[in-house]
């Protein structure tokens, strides 16, 4: 079957209702890299249990002055390597382990930015992430056929400033869809 040739790099994935695997349901993952030997995403609107204070405390990094984004979630990035922290930012900085993805988006995996952050010293506008998504090559195209997927475009908006239960709904929107609205069966002969 030949597949229909895209690149989802730096869009947003949006989860069709009634996705088959419940780690997905109603998820927003921005698409970090795509291409013919797989795709890489982050979950945007998807919370671990663990707040930011906590996180820090476990990493042994000391927060000044108490700041309100301290009772955050991290995010749950995906299932694969759920033990590995990304940091989703704007304003590239110079930190050890930083990637400038595009649009003044960057994705930092090193430690330093955390110490950062803790000092007030860090980007204003960050997710901190466990985990990613990640596809094999063809995969995501072939779940795209299937209609599992919707892709729309990316919106920093969404991610940084749209609270977490609305990030769904919303992406749609941008669009004009309303996702309540979608009937799974539609599309399959």
């Amino acid at each position: 079957m030949n597949l229909p040739v895209a690149n989802f790099t730096h869009q947003f994935l949006l989860a069709m209702p009634g996705m088959a695997d419940p780690r997905f349901t109603e998820s927003v993952i921005y698409m970090v890299h795509h291409d013919q030997d797989g795709a890489v995403g982050l979950v945007i609107n998807h919370a671990t249990g663990l707040s930011l204070e906590e996180l820090f405390n476990e990493v042994a990094i000391d927060v000044e002055d108490r700041p309100a984004w301290l009772s955050a979630r991290v995010m749950s990035g995906g299932p694969v390597a759920a033990h590995v922290g990304f940091v989703l930012h704007r304003d590239q900085g110079q930190w050890q382990s930083s990637r400038v993805l595009q649009d003044n988006l960057c994705l930092t995996s090193s430690r330093d930015i955390l110490q950062a952050i803790a000092e007030g010293r860090g980007p204003e506008d960050f997710l901190l992430i466990l985990g990613y998504a990640g596809w094999g090559p063809m995969q995501l195209e072939q779940e795209m056929v299937a209609n599992a997927w919707l892709n729309c475009p990316f919106n920093e908006q969404i991610v940084f400033h749209l609270p977490l239960e609305q990030r769904w709904l919303q992406a749609a929107r941008t669009m004009g869809v309303d996702m309540r609205l979608l009937d799974i069966g539609v599309g399959h002969a």
